[in-house]
């Protein structure tokens, strides 16, 4: 794959790269590597400082950069804008709160025979991350801000086709004031990245993308035996009862599908409605999908630009081609526009059944599947009959039924009448396919660090 800069909106090719030569690679890694010998012994207050100055220059070149990703992926300029402020956020977060959540964890000494005992949580070294084009500048900082608050060092290979926000990154935190080495980005194909992952002198990865993205990654790491952190698809379910507030629960549930353009891992994907409400909740649900613009991602009023890539969109119609194929109903939208660019339009599919593909995999752009459910026993069977398990939405005002909801959904996250997001303060993170580990909270700065044992006698 190219790597280059290519507008969704228009398919013209704007800039190419050259990916690195592989000496060039090997510099950047022995870079980091030596980098870390004396970055590790730098305070929490340096760290901090560094990084608010980072959060500063995010605050100060909010526009640029946000348009620099609509461009590149096509994500409305409203929401690239606030993508922005979210990472700035994210960085001042663990600039105040690293010291806390990486401070000696004292043990019972008495209990192992020790004048003193505790855990401390120390930096592992090089980490590589292998980020994806969806969110180029959050899914990049999230990890960013833990790892070098906690003393690690990093190495980036993001997505190819947004390699502006990659250099953008890469000069970011040296421009904040972080000693030369401690972020680097890598342009290279991802056939190089087994190179980078394999050399001794790269502690750890982390991965946020596909499937077999992941797998490849995990392989390779687990051959090396070295620690890596998953987070891959969803195919998360958004069920409402009859208590629901309809109005409310079908307005988030048209932000929750098509927040990204539909491109994001824990965007609401299957849509699961008691067969009490299922009629009156749908009708409203597709009503506001038909409301939603959909355009240029450049112009503050549209709602839904273009699918980020041509490959992309292409997966999108199959989906829903194999679906209506098979039996489905289209209720709005279905079909693609004829203009230049990679457009689909917010779609809403019915009469699902399991032998649709669209059923089992997750569909990465503007598409909402509608299911009922008899109960609230068919509502949680409906939304664990997937392979993912990333996040999930409840919508009920019945305790008992939410009580059941967060603890029988299989999912990393559960939102009661509200919508799955992200945020610093809460782990983020999945199980079964949609991978493992976690980023964010006291959680995601601890899973690249060594947590020692210290016995004093």
């Amino acid at each position: 794959m190219a790597i280059a800069t290519v507008n969704p909106a228009t398919g013209e090719t704007l800039r190419t790269f050259d990916a690195y030569p592989d000496d060039e690679v090997t510099a950047r890694i022995r870079r980091a590597y030596e980098t870390f010998g004396d970055y590790r012994n730098t305070s929490f207050g340096q760290r901090g400082g560094w990084l608010r100055a980072a959060a500063d220059l995010l605050d100060a070149e909010t526009d640029p950069t946000a348009l620099t990703m609509t461009t590149e992926m096509g994500k409305p300029l409203r929401q690239a804008q606030a993508e922005v402020g979210k990472c700035a956020r994210a960085m001042r977060f663990y600039a105040d709160r690293a010291a806390e959540f990486l401070a000696d964890e004292p043990a019972d000494a008495a209990a192992v025979g020790a004048r003193r005992a505790y855990a401390r949580y120390q930096p592992l070294g090089v980490v590589l991350a292998v980020m994806p084009w969806n969110f180029p500048l959050w899914q990049v900082v999230r990890f960013a801000a833990p790892a070098l608050m906690a003393g690690n060092v990093g190495l980036l290979k993001h997505a190819s086709n947004v390699p502006q926000t990659a250099l953008y990154l890469g000069e970011l935190f040296e421009r904040a004031g972080f000693p030369a080495g401690c972020f680097q980005t890598l342009l290279i194909s991802s056939g190089q990245v087994e190179q980078v992952l394999r050399d001794p002198r790269v502690a750890a990865a982390t991965l946020t993308g596909s499937e077999p993205a992941g797998r490849s990654v995990a392989s390779i790491a687990g051959d090396e035996v070295k620690k890596t952190v998953l987070e891959l698809g969803g195919s998360d379910a958004f069920v409402v009862m009859p208590s629901a507030d309809l109005d409310r629960a079908a307005q988030v549930g048209v932000t929750a599908r098509v927040q990204n353009n539909g491109q994001s891992c824990i965007a609401a994907k299957r849509f699961i409605v008691h067969t009490d409400v299922f009629d009156e909740f749908s009708a409203r649900f597709v009503t506001r999908m038909k409301e939603l613009r959909m355009g240029d991602p450049a112009d503050e009023v549209t709602d839904v630009g273009p699918l980020a890539t041509e490959a992309g969109r292409d997966d999108v119609e199959e989906l829903v081609a194999d679906a209506v194929g098979r039996g489905a109903t289209v209720l709005t939208g279905g079909v693609s526009p004829d203009r230049k660019g990679w457009y689909y339009p917010p779609t809403v599919v019915g009469d699902l059944t399991p032998g649709m593909k669209m059923y089992g995999e997750e569909v990465f752009g503007p598409v909402a599947g509608l299911y009922r459910a008899s109960d609230v026993d068919d509502a949680i069977r409906i939304a664990n009959d997937t392979g993912f398990g990333l996040g999930a939405n409840a919508w009920t005002e019945d305790p008992n039924e939410a009580d059941r909801f967060v603890d029988e959904l299989a999912a990393g996250a559960v939102f009661v009448n509200g919508m799955v997001t992200s945020y610093p303060e809460l782990p983020f993170g999945g199980i079964k396919r949609s991978g493992y580990g976690r980023e964010l909270s006291a959680h995601g700065i601890r899973e690249f660090c060594n947590v020692k044992s210290v016995w004093l006698g």
